[in-house]
């Protein structure tokens, strides 16, 4: 069992999100616990505002609501009995016993999994200590959990999240939820994990998802309102299915929401500024003649390079994604030595130099045997420049009147005047 818990400030976009689910016939409310009334007979409205009315007890929280997944294994069968005394267990486990809380039991994913909606103010106004809840509640709870009921550890689970490939889940038949639906996992796993500041530094790790995030025109009604969608892209960058507008994500990940993001991410990143150009700085110096070479090598060390071409081929830009750290860099933003235009031209001279170590030397000392006719036309521009920059050296004696005598200095007895 996979538990993974998130914090956030609107408990409405949390409910808004599962309850969509609900509409939409891929998920039902299993459980409602600790409210005046059985889960059946409870409305929308009454399951929302029994979260709305505890957490207005505590208004100075910023982040009061919590969301939380209960991920099993793709064989695992678990009826809803059983996913609900899970459910109880698990948030028993963690300290929210008491806490009125929702259970959404999910099937648009091959594995089945819960969602579980609640907030971390207390009855009394108080909040709920979740400082290091992970390790120290979450992590003993799922593993008790695991061995009661006889489910498939965390560590044996494959965690798939960093390599969903939207593309491969889409096809032409698919529905605008499906799409939605695919676009949001792959959000998940990127909005709050990798460091972007700018939408193409945001893009370029997207698209290694088939996603992108779109503004539109600048003449486009969409891009002066400051709006953003989301979009799939085919195998060859290609935009295809119909846009999602931003809102429409229960993250609502808008423009409004990542322009914080490039703040926040802009603050952390210079550390790790300093530590690619030290790895680019490194691989650099090595016998790397070209951009594929620079590629592999970047790759070695965890480190995705993405090319920028115009529609003739010819790279204007170079993007570098730290997959490990989860940093993304553009090359302007590492300095202008890392940009598209000085890496290209340092392999051009490196290219040159090279020839000329190999060729130029032995060549050229069999050429000078030969007439003049059969010298290349910059030859002698070259061997002209060197002579005039060569240092004169004098092989002949001076006739002895021209040399002028030294005259011996007098050696001053510094005691004398003593």
């Amino acid at each position: 069992m996979v538990a993974i818990i998130k914090y956030g400030k609107s408990l409405s976009r949390i409910f808004n999100y599962n309850e969509s689910k609900v509409k939409s016939e891929v998920a039902k409310c299993i459980l409602a616990l600790n409210y005046p009334m059985d889960t059946e007979d409870l409305s929308i409205t009454h399951k929302l505002n029994r979260l709305l009315n505890q957490a207005k007890l505590n208004e100075n929280l910023k982040n009061n609501s919590m969301h939380i997944s209960l991920n099993f294994a793709k064989d695992e069968c678990l009826d809803d009995d059983k996913l609900k005394s899970i459910a109880e267990e698990y948030m028993e486990a963690i300290g929210f016993g008491e806490q009125p809380f929702l259970v959404y039991k999910h099937n648009d994913a091959a594995h089945p999994h819960i969602h579980i909606v609640s907030t971390i103010v207390k009855a009394d106004g108080s909040r709920i200590d979740i400082h290091n809840i992970g390790k120290n509640k979450s992590e003993p709870a799922r593993m008790a959990i695991e061995k009661k009921y006889n489910l498939v550890e965390a560590s044996k689970q494959k965690r798939n999240e960093n390599t969903i490939k939207a593309i491969d889940i889409i096809s032409e038949s698919k529905t605008k939820l499906e799409t939605k639906n695919a676009i949001s996992k792959v959000l998940n796993a990127v909005l709050n994990t990798y460091n972007y500041t700018s939408i193409p530094e945001l893009n370029a790790v997207l698209k290694n998802y088939n996603i992108t995030a779109d503004r539109g025109k600048e003449s486009s009604r969409v891009y002066q309102k400051n709006g953003l969608y989301y979009r799939l892209l085919d195998a060859d960058g290609n935009k295809i299915a119909t846009p999602i507008k931003a809102s429409l994500f229960y993250q609502n990940p808008g423009l409004k929401f990542l322009e914080k993001r490039f703040l926040l991410n802009e603050k952390s990143r210079k550390p790790h500024r300093y530590k690619l150009k030290n790895k680019l700085d490194t691989l650099l110096n090595t016998n790397i003649r070209s951009i594929n070479e620079l590629k592999e090598k970047l790759e070695k060390e965890k480190i995705q390079l993405i090319c920028r071409t115009n529609p003739e081929g010819i790279i204007y830009g170079l993007t570098y994604i730290d997959h490990e750290n989860k940093y993304v860099f553009n090359g302007s933003e590492l300095g202008k030595a890392y940009s598209a235009k000085a890496i290209q031209e340092r392999f051009k001279i490196h290219q040159r130099y090279s020839s000329k170590e190999t060729n130029g030397a032995s060549s050229e000392r069999n050429d000078y045997s030969k007439t003049n006719d059969f010298l290349p036309s910059n030859h002698f521009q070259n061997t002209f420049l060197e002579v005039l920059l060569q240092a004169e050296n004098t092989y002949e004696q001076l006739p002895y009147q021209l040399k002028k005598t030294r005259k011996k200095k007098r050696k001053r007895n510094h005691n004398s005047h003593l």
